[in-house]
């Protein structure tokens, strides 16, 4: 294990900076999210919406078509494409990042969909959540698990015990946090995100960093799914795939922060998390 840094104010301001005066949605970053499914098309409509309060000028979701009113209604800056239809999959290339997981359901065919979108799209591709459970489950027999560029995996503790088993190696409670977060990332080549307080984010010994922001108030459902709007709209920005994540986790801690002084640590929602992502970086920022 190498040293570990903190990912702290002064870091994030090299990274999130005020956008040039001629700057076009086009050029804001074009974000897919793979994600929802019927009963839990929430997950997608926080992490569109998040991936929007995060400064994406352009966001697509990829949701079977029974939630698309949901969608058009909870977002209707969002467009979206039905994830059934594989002709999605053509425009795939259009995109700058793409976010896959939050309550997409766990399946042979979800995984199937999961491995052709990661053989065909070069850019970054945050997985969390069902993402990272289909990898688990279906993944190792196929060696969708070997290394790959641009991938960052997002997973809280129990998601990343089974990527610790897939792997074979020991859970997180045995290697330790930053332990376990590193070896998932020097054995799949993956930018990792270690969920919880003192959130973990490591590209592989040597690269690791804790963030310093955050509250107990944000370990409620869907916090998650903040964060991988969150997380992809900034890798669409052309942000590389290590800096996004630690931006991501810091300023998705710093809107919790802010959520928890209005609201109070026990009443939040993800959904406060995420109305609080434009206030937040308008403080980073300072526009």
């Amino acid at each position: 294990m190498g040293e570990t840094g903190l990912t702290t104010l002064s870091y994030v301001n090299t990274v999130i900076r005020e956008r040039p005066r001629q700057i076009h949605k086009g050029q804001c970053g074009r974000v897919l999210i793979v994600a929802g499914s019927v009963g839990m098309a929430g997950a997608c409509v926080l992490s569109t919406g998040a991936a929007l309060r995060s400064g994406a000028g352009l966001v697509k979701a990829a949701v079977p078509e029974e939630i698309f009113p949901i969608l058009q209604i909870a977002v209707p800056q969002a467009t979206c494409t039905n994830v059934s239809d594989r002709e999605f999959l053509r425009s795939v290339s259009v995109h700058d990042a793409i976010g896959i997981g939050p309550g997409m359901g766990v399946s042979e065919k979800k995984y199937q969909l999961i491995e052709e979108i990661l053989s065909i799209f070069d850019g970054p591709v945050v997985i969390d959540a069902d993402g990272i459970t289909n990898l688990c489950r279906f993944g190792k027999k196929t060696g969708i698990l070997k290394k790959k560029d641009n991938i960052i995996l997002t997973p809280h503790p129990g998601e990343c015990d089974r990527l610790l088993d897939a792997l074979d190696l020991e859970p997180v409670s045995v290697m330790g946090r930053v332990e376990a977060a590193e070896a998932v990332s020097d054995r799949t080549g993956a930018v990792v995100l270690l969920k919880g307080a003192d959130t973990v984010v490591t590209s592989g010994s040597g690269s690791t960093y804790i963030n310093t922001t955050g509250n107990p108030g944000m370990a409620t459902g869907g916090s998650g799914d903040v964060l991988t709007g969150v997380i992809t709209a900034f890798a669409a920005s052309g942000t590389a795939p290590l800096d996004a994540a630690r931006a991501g986790a810091f300023v998705h801690g710093m809107a919790g922060d802010l959520a928890a002084g209005i609201m109070g640590q026990w009443g939040m929602t993800a959904t406060d998390i995420r109305d609080q992502l434009p206030a937040t970086l308008r403080g980073i920022v300072g526009k």
